[in-house]
């Protein structure tokens, strides 16, 4: 059956405290992000990811705070990302207890940076997080919807002229352990991931793809492991908001077939 499917819940952590809404009960503090993933983890989560969303000096100081009380607390794998620019960013955190770290700006505007991760602390650190949206401006009618993706920076404000395909072909070759794609055009809408482009994303890489953006259902974590063919499920607010149990979500794909750690 392969490696098992894995689901990841993602929290967006601003002056240590997570910024999307959360009502999960007997948490001492439903905005405490150790606190939820810790819940999290008890409930069945594979991994964690953690987004610093604060660039400040003094949020930085708050968010490395945090993570190594996540790290005490927390028994799964966990990611961290947000402001990571340089070699002692990522030291620093890794050294605070994460698992990983995700980088993106920084990674485009500087590629090298994935092989100075790679080489320093081994591949399996390096998640390169690829914020793409499909944009018919600019290109010929009926050109392949693969020149469609183009990557944005700065939370998706800015588009580069940078190709997702292209994109994650480059970040695997300089040494890149994971991608994790957010399909801008998704991301929100609870319609179901972009599983066409994640398809072609795991059939064409060696690397595993973590998909975000657009999860509302069970079907839709079922249709990107089938259809998308991807290696984890990434999202938010379906977890936060207590709409999409974990166990539960588990035990469904479970019983349509799909490889995951019950």
């Amino acid at each position: 059956m392969g490696l098992a499917k894995r689901i990841i819940p993602c929290l967006d952590v601003k002056d240590g405290e997570t910024v999307k809404g959360t009502n999960f009960v007997n948490l001492r503090s439903a905005g405490d992000p150790v606190e939820l993933g810790k819940a999290y983890s008890e409930q069945g989560a594979d991994e964690m990811v953690f987004l610093d969303i604060t660039a400040s000096f003094e949020g930085r100081k708050t968010f490395t705070d945090m993570v190594t009380r996540v790290a005490e607390t927390l028994n799964i794998p966990f990611t961290v990302g947000g402001g990571i620019n340089e070699l002692k960013d990522v030291e620093r955190l890794l050294y605070a207890g994460a698992d990983k770290v995700s980088i993106n700006s920084a990674a485009i505007r500087r590629p090298e940076l994935i092989g100075e991760i790679a080489t320093r602390f081994g591949s399996q650190v390096c998640v390169v997080a690829i914020d793409a949206r499909m944009d018919e401006d600019g290109f010929p009618t009926g050109a392949h919807t693969r020149n469609l993706w183009h990557c944005y920076l700065k939370g998706g404000r800015e588009r580069t002229d940078r190709m997702l395909f292209e994109w994650a072909h480059e970040a695997q070759e300089r040494g890149a352990g994971e991608i994790l794609f957010t399909s801008m055009n998704h991301d929100g809408t609870k319609n179901g991931y972009a599983n066409e482009a994640l398809r072609e994303l795991s059939d064409t890489l060696s690397i595993p793809i973590i998909a975000s953006g657009g999860a509302g259902c069970k079907e839709h974590f079922r249709d990107v492991f089938t259809k998308g063919h991807a290696d984890a499920a990434l999202a938010a607010s379906v977890f936060h908001f207590g709409e999409i149990p974990i166990p539960e979500l588990k035990k469904y794909l479970h019983n349509e077939g799909i490889n995951v750690r019950l």
